[in-house]
């Protein structure tokens, strides 16, 4: 639960125009400490988004309140569907949940969740090596295809890669289509790539933020690759990565929220 700074935040929306939908339309529905000060949450937050979604797909504002308001349905039957190996119904799913909300609204809604449950499962053995591949790349393929020209534009750029040895670009495609609806044009070198490579191409296009994320580096971390991509753009490690005396912001948690934590500079806000 949070203040409506942060929701305002969260949501790229007014805290001017959150009170008067709030007001007008009962959109939101905080709750009230002991101290009388309201609190909103993940619900009042995806209600926000839809109401966006409404109003930029042409409905007039109490039409596209009114379908805010509605309950989202079929958000939680995205994961019976991956682990059935039922594309068809994923993929149905996924049309209407991208119709109704912000990308960001279906990853924080929808694909975040069934991605953490997915590796949940995995870890406790629930789920087998097949379902936890179809579900991937079914996701992957899905999330690519938004990404199609996402360098494009006049707005920061950043250069997003997997370290060496990883293998799972998953995790980084979300946060570059989260950076990207907030104005960000994105660099996608992905799985497994050598830091030398990485060095290079920086030096080569100057991005205004590199991102090198990894799940567990499998060598010793390349301090002076590191530095050499640290000298020239902000550098950012997502995941799990050793401490190294570089320069480098670090990134852990919800895609969603990391991306609209970053100002245009790359520095957290």
């Amino acid at each position: 639960m949070y203040r409506i700074g942060e929701l305002a935040r969260r949501t790229g929306t007014s805290v001017d125009l959150l009170r008067a939908w709030e007001r007008r339309y009962g959109l939101l529905r905080p709750e009230r400490t002991d101290g009388g000060f309201r609190l909103y949450g993940e619900e009042d937050a995806a209600r926000v988004e839809r109401m966006r979604t409404g109003i930029a797909g042409g409905l007039a504002a109490a039409e596209a309140a009114q379908a805010a308001l509605r309950p989202l349905q079929r958000t939680d039957e995205l994961l019976p569907a991956l682990l059935a190996f039922d594309g068809e119904r994923a993929n149905d799913l996924l049309d209407n949940l991208f119709s109704r909300l912000t990308v960001s609204g279906v990853l924080r809604e929808s694909i975040q969740p069934a991605l953490r449950e997915i590796g949940e499962r995995w870890a406790r053995g629930e789920i087998s090596v097949a379902q936890e591949h179809f579900a991937a790349h079914l996701l992957r393929g899905r999330l690519l295809a938004l990404a199609a020209r996402w360098d494009q534009g006049v707005g920061p750029r950043a250069l997003l890669a997997c370290a060496p040895g990883e293998l799972h670009d998953l995790p980084l495609v979300l946060f570059g289509l989260a950076l990207r609806e907030r104005g960000w044009r994105i660099l996608f070198l992905g799985a497994d790539t050598p830091l030398e490579v990485v060095a290079s191409t920086a030096a080569a296009e100057r991005p205004d933020l590199v991102v090198l994320a990894s799940s567990s580096l499998r060598e010793p971390a390349p301090v002076a690759d590191l530095a050499a991509i640290a000298a020239g753009s902000r550098l950012a490690l997502a995941g799990q990565w050793p401490i190294v005396d570089v320069p480098a912001l670090r990134l852990e948690g919800d895609a969603v929220e990391l991306a609209a934590s970053l100002d245009a500079t790359g520095n957290p806000t």
